[in-house]
C-alpha cells in the first residue's frame, strides 16, 4: 500500500521561494498542507501559494528585519536554504567582488537564516534543515566562485548535523545537477554554447524543479527522521564517473 508523505501542519520556510526550484517546492509543500513562508526579492504580482515576504538577501541587515519578524509570527519547523547565486568566470579573471559576493549569498544568508530559528527547533525537539548545494562542487568550467560557495555549504551541513543531531533535528544538503531553470540556463559558459546542456547528462534531458522539489520534500517528512548530514545527488546521473559531463 502506498504511503503518504507526512507533512501536513508542518511550517516551512523557503529562501528564493518565488523561481525555479524554490517555487516548485513552496507549490508542492502547501498542496501537501504545509504553512508555507517563503522570502524572494521579487514578490510583485506573485501568487503565492502561503506568506511571503520580500526581502534582499544580499543585504544583510534587511534579512534580520524580515527573519525577525517571521519568528515572532510562525513556529517554522523547517528551512530550506535554496536562495544562491552562480556566475562563470573563468580562473584569471574572477572578480574578488564576485567571489565575495557569491559566499556572501550562498553561505552567509544559510547561516543567518538558520540561525535565526534554530533555537526554538531545539526547545521543541524537532526540525529539518535542508541546503541546497550542486553538481558543481564536484568541478566544473568556469565556476570558481560558485563551486567554493556551495562546497562551503556542504561543510555547513554536515557540521549542523552533527551540532543538532542530539535534538532530533536531521540537516542535510540537497545537490542538483542541470535543472531546467532561468539560473542555471544563464550560468552555462558561453564556451558550451554548441552542445546542448541536456547533451552532457547520462540520461539524455534536464531535470525539472519539481524532480529536486519531490526530493526535498521527502527530506523533509517524518519518514525521513533518520537521515543527516547527508549530500543527495539529482543529476540524472551527470555525478558518475563515466559521465561525459
Amino acid at each position: 500500500m502506498r504511503r503518504e508523505i507526512v507533512l501536513k501542519d508542518s511550517c516551512v520556510l523557503i529562501t528564493g521561494a518565488t523561481k525555479g526550484i524554490g517555487w516548485a517546492l513552496s507549490r508542492r509543500l502547501a498542496d501537501a498542507g504545509c504553512h508555507v513562508v517563503g522570502i524572494a526579492r521579487n514578490t510583485a504580482e506573485v501568487d503565492f501559494p502561503g506568506y511571503l515576504y520580500e526581502c534582499d538577501l544580499s543585504d544583510a541587515g534587511q534579512t534580520e528585519d524580515v527573519l525577525r519578524v517571521i519568528r515572532e509570527k510562525f513556529p517554522v519547523d523547517a528551512i530550506v536554504n535554496n536562495v544562491g547565486s552562480a556566475i562563470s568566470q573563468p580562473l584569471g579573471s574572477v572578480g574578488l567582488k564576485d567571489l565575495f559576493e557569491s559566499f556572501d549569498l550562498n553561505v552567509r544568508t544559510a547561516v543567518q537564516v538558520t540561525q535565526a530559528f534554530v533555537d526554538s527547533m531545539k526547545t521543541r525537539r524537532k526540525g529539518r534543515i535542508i541546503n541546497l548545494c550542486s553538481l558543481a562542487v564536484r568541478g566544473a568550467r568556469d565556476a570558481t566562485s560558485y563551486a567554493a560557495a556551495k562546497s562551503a555549504i556542504i561543510g555547513c551541513t554536515r557540521s549542523w548535523a552533527l551540532d543538532l543531531a542530539e535534538y532530533g533535528i536531521t540537516v542535510n544538503a540537497v545537490a542538483p545537477g542541470a535543472i531546467d531553470t532561468e539560473m542555471f540556463m544563464n550560468a552555462i559558459p558561453s564556451g558550451d554554447a554548441t552542445q546542448p546542456p541536456a547533451g552532457q547528462v547520462p540520461m539524455g534531458r534536464l531535470g525539472t524543479p519539481n524532480e529536486v522539489a519531490a526530493l526535498i520534500a521527502f527530506l523533509l517528512s517524518d519518514e525521513a527522521g533518520f537521515i543527516t548530514g547527508q549530500i543527495i545527488g539529482i543529476d540524472g546521473g551527470g555525478s558518475l564517473g563515466g559521465s561525459s559531463s
